[in-house]
Order: C-alpha cells, then structure tokens, then sequence
C-alpha cells in the first residue's frame, strides 16, 4: 500500500474532526518500510504452525503459560488460586471507562508535577491565558512521556532524594492555547490562526523537564523549586552531534557548516539511564515537524521518504527555515536520535549519540555485559519497522564517569532477524560489509548511521508489528520486546506463516542468548503473551490460563522491571481502544517466570483517552513514577 502522508489522511473524510493525535496514530498505521522480508506475524505463523497452535499449544515447556478461548474454563478453575502463586499480591482493579485514575486497594495515587509547573527557580505562575514562550522555557512541558530517575547524591542506590527526567513528547495546539478556533492543523483551517509567538511557545514545551524531588518522613514526594539543578530542555536548547555521523557533509546546514552542532530535541518519546548516571531520551516522530517540499531529484528526497519527511503536522518552518526541507535540505538528518543529557550538570550542552543509528526511538536502557560491555536494545516505532542493539567496543568503568560516556560513540548497531525455527540472528550495520556498499549508495559508515532504516532493509532484518520498548530482565538477563500492534496485515494474508491478520492488540517476545551475552550474535526467542481479549477466539489472543477477565490488555507501550526483577506493562491504545478493548489504558503486572508465566493482573487505570507512560520505581520499590 502507498503510505498516505499526514495531509493525506487530515483530508480522508472518514478522519473529518479527528483531532491531531488521532490523525497522527493513523499516520504511523500506515508503513513506510518498502522492504519485503518476512514480518513478526509471518515468522510466529512458520514457527508454530496453525496446527501446532490449534491441537498442541499445550504441549511444550515453550508455551505451556499461554492460553485461548478454548481454555477458558481452565482459566477459571486455575483462577481460584493464582494469588498464592503470583509474585503480584495487590488486589487486582477492574477494566472500564471515566474521567479518573484508578489505582490497586492500599496504594496512594497523587499528581506530582503538571504542564506549566514551575521548573526553573523564579519562573512566573502557570496562565493558560497569557502564554510566553520565555515562561515556557522555564515550566514543565506538555505530554510528558518517559520517566527517569537519577538519585541524589551522585551514585547513591535512590533513597530519598533524586531529580526526575521526564521527556515532553508533543504538543496539540488547540487544547493548549484557548480560543484558538480549532485543530490548526485541519485543512479548513491550515494554521490560519497559528503565530509565530505560539509556535514559539510549542517549541519550549517539547523536550524535557529535569526537577530536583524529595520523599517527606511521610513518603510523600515533593518538588525541590529553588534547586540549582531544576532544567528545562527544548526545541531551541544548544546541542554537539557526536559518533559515527559527527561532522559529515549530510549533517551540515547554513547555521551550522561545522555538522557538529544543532538546536534542540522534539518528540522524545521513552528513553533510559546510563550506568554512570546520565539520561537518555529518544528522538521519535521526528518527520512530523518538517514541512516544504522535497524535489524529487535531491540528494536527500529516498532519505526522507523512508523516514516520512516531511511530515507537515506543525506549522514551524513558517517562522524557522530549518524546519522546512525546501531551505535546508539536511536539516532532518539532525533528529532521529538518542540523546544524552547529564541530568547532574546544568550546565552541561546534550550530546546526539549518532553511533545509536536514526531511526523513530523507543527507549534505550543500558545494561553493562558480563565482560563490562555497554548494550542498549531500542525499537523503532512504526509498523513494519525493527529492533536493534548496540554494543560499545570499550568497557564500562566505574570509575571514570566521563570516560564511559564516550562508550556511546565508539562500538557497533546490530539489527534483528528472527527466524521460523525460534533462533535469531543480530545482523551488524557495518559499511562495506555485505550490502552497505557504495554501489548501494552507502559511502562511509556516517552514511549507514544517517540511513540506518534503509541499511537494515538491504540486511533482511525481520519487519516487526510496531517495536517499542525493549527491557532486559535484571534476574534472567532475558530481553522482552513489545510489539504494539498492527491493524495493517490483511486477513488474505493468513497462512502458516501469519497467524494474525489485523493485529489490533499487539504481542510480547522473549529473547534469550546464550550464557546471557547480551554481547552475543544470536539466540532463540519465544512468545511471552498475545494480547486482545481471550474470550473472543477471533482475536486469538493467549495468556496464563489464571488471568482474569481484567488481566488481560492490548497495545503494549512501555514496560519496567521492579526491584524484585517482575515486569510491568503500560498500554497505550491511542484512540483505538474503542476497537481494540473498550477500555482505558493502564498498567499491569505480567509474570515471566515459573508456572505462573504469562499470567497478567491489573494495577493501575489513566482516564479515558489518555496514555499511561513511564513506569518508573525508585530504587526502594516503594514509588512508582508515572507519566499520563
């Protein structure tokens, strides 16, 4: 199918009053990977078999936690004593739809930090009636997503003191700013009441928000307003470009002919935290805020349709040039990556860690290998899209704090190829080896790390359902990787190697590599839970057969491990869950390991509409950070 890019789909009639983010969720429903090697669903199908999964699926350690319809009323004789069994003791909560949160019987629910907080010592009161982009700058931003937590002092285990990173995703004009008159960015109103001053004030609310928190004798938390580490990062916040790409022809604009330097993060989605106490944050729909028109025969126009630039669903290039690909070309190639922040030191300009590759980040937790390599595994979020890892050459010390950050710059992006048989294959995007060759229009490894989507189509990665996040296990080393969903395989699509068509629940893998290397080339993987509802047999979805009516979930997002190494699930259903559950988002425990594996159980519900980001735990396991 031909991608249908965001003007397209702002002028379907069946998307007429559909507010920003609706529009720009269907936007990502619709692929821009040309490529043709086999996807997730169609690998689970060869793996498995529809037999196997209709007369066996009981029959081997692999799957013995999962379940379907016809199970069902195992499920419920088992469910009289799942409690016992279960690592997650809190009294389960119920599915359903209001305008509140809802949290699990002897937990305390309470708002911490608000758009417009103040951030920055000094800063004016929120006033949704008189915005300035100069007090935006300085208060907590909008649509906050990933939560981290860097504990004070510096290299202690939590405690009771710490500063809370929190990415500041997107923004939507028309709720922000009142009477506006409407989503600016429909075509009947094509931004006519867009300025630059709100455009200005749009800008310094994405990025992130860095605030000093305290836990009272009480064990309630409390923001710190006077602390000299208290930071906003925005649109506009200087920034070096390191690694692999650093300086190359392709990362050079007007304003900086150096390519080493840039402004600003946006839509940074979920991300992670170093060994050696830094933030991460991950550049996401990055094409989004690119308008302008690419001429067909530039150097850049394959580059930018396969990472869908531009985008045109902000009106920014109107008042900045560097936002529209028609006056600077090379501008995008700037955003798509990790970014590193040192949430210690204010001062302290965020590095764009090009040896991570560029592609639309979900998170990017690191982890020190068995032999003091770093690894991080990240997702690209888009249907069809992969997963990838990345591992430095050098070795963590613990220490030299500034030494390890250049671990970031210096090692090798692999991405995954899974196979029928249940084994899979880190693919290494390396220049000159295998395809990534000039005669394929890759000069140099910058060009690899610049063009990184197109570079694992020429390598055969597998397309998966929409990659997010993907989490290590701190007890089994094992990795967990969510896929959220895809509505877009078509049911005359099914066979042996497709066993969902219309994937509207997403489903969650398990990869294990040998002597837990997460260093390692290979493994074997194997399906945790499929998600959707189990009592209808059309979803196909499987769980441990004690999960209840209300353990079930769809569209996994982000996820957590605790302190006692259990896994955490947050949802985000966009504005399909009418479709996809009928029921809000939230956060669940999910079992992965013993006989309870696959069992999931309800513990926390956002509002209507809304999505539940983060989790974050303090190192106590006592609090858990959330973003709605």
């Amino acid at each position: 199918m031909r991608r249908k890019d965001y003007p397209t789909l702002r002028r379907d009639p069946a998307f007429a009053g559909h507010s920003r983010s609706a529009i720009l969720e269907e936007a990502e429903n619709i692929p821009s990977n040309p490529a043709t090697a086999p996807t997730m669903g169609e690998v689970i199908g060869a793996r498995y078999g529809r037999r196997a999964l209709l007369e066996g699926a009981l029959a081997t350690t692999a799957i013995t936690a999962l379940v379907g319809p016809t199970a069902l009323a195992t499920a419920r004789r088992a469910a009289a004593n799942a409690g016992p069994e279960t690592r997650f003791r809190f009294d389960e909560i119920a599915h359903g739809v209001d305008e509140t949160h809802h949290v699990a019987a002897g937990h305390r629910a309470e708002i911490l930090l608000r758009w417009g907080d103040p951030v920055v010592p000094g800063v004016p009161a929120f006033d949704p009636m008189n915005q300035t982009a100069a007090a935006q700058a300085r208060q907590f931003g909008y649509n906050c997503d990933y939560v981290g937590f860097a504990p004070l002092p510096v290299g202690s285990n939590g405690g009771d003191r710490g500063l809370l990173c929190v990415n500041q995703e997107y923004t939507n004009e028309e709720l922000m700013f009142p009477g506006l008159g409407g989503e600016q960015d429909a075509k009947q109103m094509a931004f006519k009441n867009m300025t630059r001053a709100l455009v200005d004030i749009e800008m310094a609310a994405h990025g992130a928000s860095i605030v000093e928190i305290a836990r009272a004798a009480n064990g309630r938390w409390r923001i710190e307003a006077e602390s000299r580490l208290n930071r906003r990062i925005t649109a506009d916040t200087p920034m070096t470009i390191a690694g692999l790409a650093a300086g190359h022809d392709r990362m050079r604009t007007k304003a900086d002919p150096t390519g080493l330097r840039c402004n600003g993060t946006l839509n940074n989605c979920a991300g992670g935290m170093t060994p050696w106490g830094t933030y991460l944050t991950a550049e996401e729909n990055f094409h989004f805020y690119f308008w302008g028109e690419v001429a067909s025969e530039s150097a850049e126009a394959r580059n930018h349709r396969r990472y869908g630039v531009p985008g045109r669903g902000y009106n920014w290039g109107a008042y900045h040039d560097r936002f529209d690909v028609a006056k600077e070309p090379n501008e995008a190639n700037r955003f798509g990556w990790i970014v590193e922040i040192d949430p210690y030191d204010p001062s302290a300009v965020p590095v764009k860690r090009t040896a991570l590759g560029r592609m639309k980040h979900e998170g990017a937790e690191a982890i020190v290998n068995r032999d003091g390599r770093v690894v991080l595994y990240m997702g690209d979020d888009e249907r069809f899209e992969y997963i990838y890892k990345y591992v430095s050459h050098g070795r963590f010390d613990p220490a030299n704090r500034e030494a390890n950050r250049r671990l970031l710059d210096e090692g090798t992006l692999f991405v995954a190829r899974y196979e029928a048989d249940g084994s899979f294959v880190w693919l290494p995007l390396v220049w000159g080896a295998g395809p990534l060759t000039p005669q394929n229009g890759f000069a140099s490894q910058a060009d690899v790390m610049i063009e990184t989507r197109r570079a694992a189509d020429l390598l055969g990665a597998t397309r998966m359902d929409r990659p997010e996040d993907v989490e290590a296990s701190p007890r089994t080393h094992k990795v967990y990787a969510i896929m959220t969903n895809n509505a877009n395989r078509k049911a005359d699509q099914l066979d042996a190697a497709n066993p969902r068509a219309a994937n509207d629940w997403g489903h969650i893998i398990e990869m294990t590599q040998p002597g837990d290397d997460h260093a390692a080339l290979g493994g074997t993987w194997e399906m945790l839970v499929r998600c959707g509802d189990p009592a209808v047999a059309a979803v196909g979805a499987r769980y441990h057969a004690a999960t209840s009516r209300n353990g079930w979930f769809a569209c996994p997002d982000n996820m957590a491990f605790d302190n006692q190494g259990r896994l955490w699930i947050a949802t985000d259903q966009g504005t399909s869950w009418k479709k996809a559950s009928g029921t809000a988002d939230g956060l669940w425990g999910l079992e992965t390991e013993g006989a309870m594996r696959g069992y999931a159980k309800m513990f926390f519900r956002v509002p209507v509409g809304a999505e539940l980001c983060g989790p974050q735990f303090s190192a106590d396991g006592r609090t858990l950070f959330l973003a709605i």
